[in-house]
């Protein structure tokens, strides 16, 4: 059986920190970056376990600012 397995861009420059994204993702791979910021001051969203993200949307549907996009695969 296929696993469905997916990763996530953020656009940087848009994220402004909200950590609703964090708090949407049901497998816990979302942080806010701990140290960098963007051009504006905030704490951006990444992707912090590339192997356990399975492309769910949660968190591109909860962005307000639509900073995220979302991508699926089948292994």
């Amino acid at each position: 059986m296929a696993k469905t397995r997916g990763t996530i861009v953020v656009n940087v420059d848009r994220c402004k920190g909200c950590d609703l994204c964090v708090v949407a993702c049901p497998t816990h791979v979302i942080e806010l970056h701990p140290e960098d910021v963007n051009d504006k001051g905030y704490h951006y969203a990444r992707l912090k376990n590339f192997t356990d993200c399975i492309g769910c949307t949660a968190c591109g549907t909860v962005c307000p600012d639509g900073c995220i996009s979302v991508y699926r695969w089948k292994d």
